[in-house]
């Protein structure tokens, strides 16, 4: 991370150390991946679709696609993010 981050441990409420945010909010990929793995769980749970295979068989799985867009769309969210 460049150096610019120092503790990134999470807090016991799990929330993010702010030099994180700040960074990733400039672009750094190393916050960026820390953000990212953050809310990992959160945007697999919101992918979770009822999948129906060759057989006719269903099953809960991760609709890849939709992960993806949720991936990116906090990529932007964050990449725009202001902070005052």
């Amino acid at each position: 991370m460049n150096g610019t981050i120092g503790n990134t441990k999470q807090d016991e409420r799990g929330l993010l150390p702010f030099t994180v945010i700040i960074a990733a909010t400039k672009g750094d990929p190393d916050a960026m991946k820390i953000v990212s793995q953050q809310y990992q769980s959160y945007i697999a749970y919101l992918s979770m679709q009822k999948i129906r295979d060759d057989s006719g068989n269903s099953y809960w799985g991760i609709d890849e696609d939709l992960r993806e867009r949720l991936q990116a769309k906090l990529m932007r969210a964050v990449l725009t993010f202001k902070v005052e």
